[in-house]
């Protein structure tokens, strides 16, 4: 029997007991989804790495970790935490600081420079990725780890993509950037700087590449006519880093609109702060419709960045703009034929991104987007035989680092599938384990460890990161908060509980098995079992 043949577990009541013949119902070991795995979008098995942690054993927990995700220490630090958002150990107190222990795990990795240890061999295969933000990388990435040749192509003089341009060093240090991607051209992954790409299919010929991965991002802002006199200069998010000397004075007492509300207009808000300008946040909608995640828009108003919601840009006359006060209605802000004025030096667009995918038009089986992005089927590939896409250039998805990456890696799977000419076949996708599944006969309270960050008034004055890691003895008291949902963690709970000394112990790692000679179904290892790793089936047929 396998996971897919079980709907719930058996009502305990009301079926008789007795062994051998007499015997109902049989207990199984079973293996369920835990909720943080299931919710995550690189697809980590979080609770692997989180027991390897468990007992101190770091080194192995990278290795697991990095099986996934080969940015540990940057994604401990920017992940939007959607596996914490699912964990069990919230009906009990709080919940597993999951990125904290992640971040912890990276961070000692570079710090003690350990390898990635994994094995292939050499497939003769090439491929070519394009752009190297998050999803190019971990493609890049998981591909070199399958025997496949990678070449990278980047249009700019940087490694990193929105990671390095997108994201602040107060949230993200160049130096911890850096390590990680190195580990990954360590590899033997090639890459060539300043290239741009203009005839996909010729390129695709002349460097003999067997598949490509098309990872460009989506840096580049939608144009946004502003009526007006032009007496206030309009600029986009993405020029403004590339342009910005961040550690000048050039902003310094000047008053500057961001117009959006993700978590770009928070880190441009955030930064302008820390050149000593006055950042004015506006936004069409309400906090509902923020595409920034509500911790975001916290630490910037924490920092003192003024957040004016249902305000649409509608006029810039003699260095003020007009603003529309809007309503929302049904979903969607509407306007509400109001109007107030706010006195500025500069406006900056941060919402509307695009993918500059127009070099694709003229391969015409590539069905693109008015916004740039593309279309690819349930493989990942686009209409072009051979040609993959992944990360910000997909359509009706969450711009996320780590749904970035996710898609690398889900990518990879699918081109390494093609390039040996096979299907790739998903694994079976078990249950979730949901916290009404767990049977918690303890609920021993121990709160989450909270990361010292500095305050917002030392923060504004420099770029310094603002949350600090967990130290050894917070990581490894963390990691063992985790519940183990869904699967044996070998608790003897089971062992000690069973009344006719049926279970049977197989040694560290191997977990147990049942002795059905002994067995009478009587469920008392079931009902005890915390993480719901035993399940009770009906007894098999002995027709």
């Amino acid at each position: 029997m396998t996971n897919k043949d079980i709907t719930k577990p058996i009502d305990l009541t009301g079926h008789p007991e007795g062994t051998g013949p007499l015997r109902s119902r049989r207990p199984l070991y079973v293996d369920f989804m835990p909720p943080c795995n299931s919710a995550c979008p690189a697809g980590e098995n979080i609770q692997a790495w989180l027991s390897l942690a468990q007992s101190g054993n770091y080194y192995d927990a990278f290795q697991q970790l990095v099986a996934d995700n080969p940015f540990p220490a940057i994604m401990g630090r920017i992940c939007v935490k959607p596996c914490e958002t699912g964990c069990n150990r919230t009906h009990i107190d709080t919940t597993v600081n999951i990125h904290a222990v992640e971040r912890f795990i990276g961070d000692e990795a570079i710090q003690h420079n350990w390898p990635m240890e994994f094995s292939s061999k050499p497939s003769g295969k090439k491929v070519l990725v394009i752009g190297s933000g998050p999803s190019g990388l971990s493609a890049a990435y998981h591909l070199s780890r399958q025997g496949h040749t990678v070449e990278i192509v980047e249009r700019s003089d940087a490694i990193g993509g929105l990671l390095r341009t997108g994201v602040p060093e107060y949230r993200l240090p160049k130096n911890i950037l850096d390590a990680e991607v190195n580990r990954i051209l360590s590899m033997g992954v090639k890459i060539r700087m300043n290239y741009e790409v203009n005839d996909l299919l010729k390129e695709k010929e002349a460097g003999a590449f067997d598949a490509v991965y098309l990872a460009i991002g989506a840096q580049s802002i939608h144009a946004k006519e502003i009526a007006g006199d032009q007496s206030v200069p309009v600029t986009d998010a993405f020029t403004f880093f590339k342009e910005t000397d961040l550690s000048g004075d050039g902003y310094a007492g000047k008053t500057v609109v961001i117009y959006g509300g993700g978590k770009l207009a928070m880190y441009l808000a955030r930064i302008l702060k820390r050149l000593h300008a006055e950042a004015i946040v506006c936004f069409p909608g309400d906090r509902k419709l923020m595409p920034a995640y509500d911790y975001e828009a916290d630490d910037a108003l924490a920092e003192g960045v003024d957040v004016q919601l249902l305000k649409s840009i509608v006029k810039v006359t003699a260095k003020q703009l007009t603003l529309e006060i809007m309503k929302v209605e049904k979903g969607k802000a509407v306007g509400t034929g109001f109007f107030e004025t706010v006195k500025a030096d500069e406006i900056i667009v941060a919402m509307g991104q695009e993918s500059e995918s127009g070099f694709l038009r003229p391969l015409g089986d590539i069905v693109l987007k008015e916004d740039g992005t593309v279309v690819i089927n349930t493989e990942r590939m686009t209409g072009h035989d051979g040609i993959f896409a992944g990360g910000d250039m997909l359509p009706g998805e969450t711009r996320s680092a780590t749904i970035a990456i996710g898609h690398g890696k889900k990518a990879a799977k699918y081109i390494d599938a093609y390039l040996k000419n096979t299907t790739y076949e998903k694994g079976e996708k078990h249950q979730t384990a949901s916290y009404k599944r767990l049977h918690m006969w303890y609920k021993t309270e121990a709160p989450l460890v909270e990361q010292l960050r500095l305050a917002p008034q030392v923060a504004i004055k420099s770029f310094d990161e603002v949350i600090s890691g967990l130290t050894a003895a917070e990581a490894h008291y963390e990691a063992q908060r985790c519940l183990s949902c869904g699967n044996c963690f070998e608790c003897d709970g089971c062992f000690g509980a069973c009344p006719e000394d049926a279970i049977i112990k197989l040694g560290p790692g191997k977990r147990y098995k049942f002795n059905f000679n002994l067995c009478t179904g009587c469920g008392v290892c079931y009902e005890q079992c915390p993480c719901h790793a035993i399940e009770m089936i009906p007894e098999p047929s002995k027709a």
